[in-house]
């Protein structure tokens, strides 16, 4: 007997060269360094030049991963950009990085589940990996959120950042006693009453234009911690794992006070969450790929490792994976 499993092969971030601090944000918007570090942790953030689109972002991300990978993009067939922010309205942004990594071959598609979207992409890649539908996935999370913010709002510019962060994902056939590997279960959930809780105010069949993110922040961080403990528990649930199994928890890097809300109730150790929010502030859909890059790259990461993928989004939206790397 077989088992099919889609496991990770290579993994790639980018961040844009600007990095804007607390204290820069401070002289364009009435606010300040302490203010910023006491309510979400964040120190800095980085943004995106003029020109530089969430494809180019989403591309470099993307070439890091194959090149880890040992891999070139005619051995992919599926592409999928998570993003919030795509480059057009049409046509996919996933179909852009296609072309500019000269695929002629394959299938590509963005989807959109704002912050959570990196997760549910990883989700839906292992579906398409184990039903057949393809062999080797790049999934990527990938955004230019600066472009959706009112940078008079104090509320919401210092809370965001650009970035993007790819993972190559590959189905594999091995036997029944091969050792556990790839992505063991997820869970993805949405609840469209709460879409005014954290929303654009526009988008083209509203308003003809793009809008700028309005949150209203205590009730986004009411409702967090409790549907990220939600998604986690309904995958250690589905797997048989527990917290006491886990090797590094990877939230979505929204604010510090959320994260570490969530490992209290959880029971997560500090040392075992990694928290990348201080450096990049929400990327939104990137947030999870750039902080499991991060983990990967500095060697925290090792063969064998259960690690847990969890976001949670506008929608509401929310999500957990788990992977045994």
């Amino acid at each position: 007997m077989t088992q099919t499993r889609s496991i990770i092969r290579g993994v790639g971030g980018y961040l844009p060269a600007n990095c804007v601090t607390n204290d820069q944000l401070a002289q364009r918007v009435e606010t300040s360094d302490e203010w910023i570090q006491q309510r979400t942790g964040i120190k800095q953030r980085y943004l995106a030049a003029d020109g530089e689109y969430t494809s180019d972002l989403a591309l470099a991300a993307a070439q890091q991963a194959l090149e880890r990978a040992g891999l070139t993009p005619a051995d992919i067939d599926l592409i999928i950009v998570a993003t919030t922010t795509p480059d057009y309205t049409f046509p996919s942004t996933a179909t852009i990085v296609q072309r500019k990594l000269g695929m002629h071959h394959g299938a590509a598609f963005d989807l959109q589940a704002v912050c959570s979207g990196f997760v549910f992409a990883v989700a839906t890649a292992d579906s398409y990996l184990k039903n057949g539908l393809a062999k080797r996935a790049l999934v990527i999370g990938a955004e230019t959120f600066s472009r959706l913010l009112d940078w008079n709002d104090r509320t919401t510019c210092v809370l965001f950042g650009d970035g993007a962060g790819a993972v190559v994902m590959e189905v594999e056939h091995v036997g029944d006693d091969a050792p556990e590997r790839g992505v063991l279960a997820s869970s993805l959930r949405s609840d469209g009453h709460y879409w005014d809780k954290l929303y654009t105010q526009g988008g083209p069949s509203t308003t003809l234009g793009m809008g700028f993110v309005h949150m209203e922040g205590k009730e986004v961080f009411r409702h967090a911690v409790g549907m990220i403990t939600d998604v986690v528990n309904s995958v250690f649930e589905t797997t048989g794992y527990g917290v006491e199994d886990l090797d590094w928890f990877i939230p979505h890097q929204a604010n510090k006070r959320i994260i570490d809300g969530a490992g209290h109730k959880l029971h997560i150790p500090p040392e075992k969450v990694v928290v990348t929010v201080d450096r990049h502030a929400n990327t939104s859909a990137a947030s999870v790929p750039l902080a499991l890059n991060e983990a990967f790259t500095d060697g925290r990461i090792k063969p064998g490792d259960l690690v847990m993928l969890e976001a949670m989004g506008g929608g509401f939206t929310w999500a957990a994976s788990l992977i045994r790397w």
